[in-house]
């Protein structure tokens, strides 16, 4: 199986990437995980606009992404769910996109066409954090699905 993980984010050391590496290992034998992360000018500029210009640039970023594979979007108005269900998403999959937005979210245009549009919860979290506990719960429902005891 094939995850990628498209966020918007800036491509910087951060204090978190040695759990991303660690939680990826553990996802490999399970899957091939890639980490891409955009931020390209138009966003940057975008954030200096207003919220609305901001969730444009996003679309305009992640578009060329979308589409194909299986589609998963966090965002805060998504469905929320618990891992058994989490594990349900990945269940029979070849491959499996999952999209982070930037800090002002996502445009109603490009939650539609996602295939499913997800909560983490319903607390604020960076995306550095969100992507850990993604990371953690795509683990967590592999292990939910090959009866590995990790969710118990």
């Amino acid at each position: 199986m094939k995850i990628d993980i498209i966020s918007i984010a800036k491509k910087e050391k951060s204090i978190y990437d040695p759990l991303y590496k660690d939680l990826i290992k553990m996802i490999s034998r399970f899957a091939k995980v890639e980490d891409i992360e955009l931020f390209p000018k138009d966003v940057a500029k975008s954030h200096t606009i207003s919220p609305e210009a901001s969730k444009q640039a996003y679309t305009k970023a992640l578009e060329p992404y979308i589409g194909g594979d299986y589609s998963v979007t966090l965002h805060p108005d998504g469905k929320l769910i618990d891992s058994f269900d989490f594990s349900k998403l990945l269940n029979d999959r070849m491959s499996i996109k999952f999209f982070i937005g930037g800090a002002y979210g996502f445009e109603d245009a490009f939650l539609k066409k996602s295939d499913n549009v997800i909560s983490l919860g319903n607390i604020t979290m960076s995306h550095k954090i969100a992507k850990a506990v993604l990371l953690e719960q795509i683990y967590r429902g592999f292990s939910i699905l090959s009866n590995h005891p990790y969710h118990k």
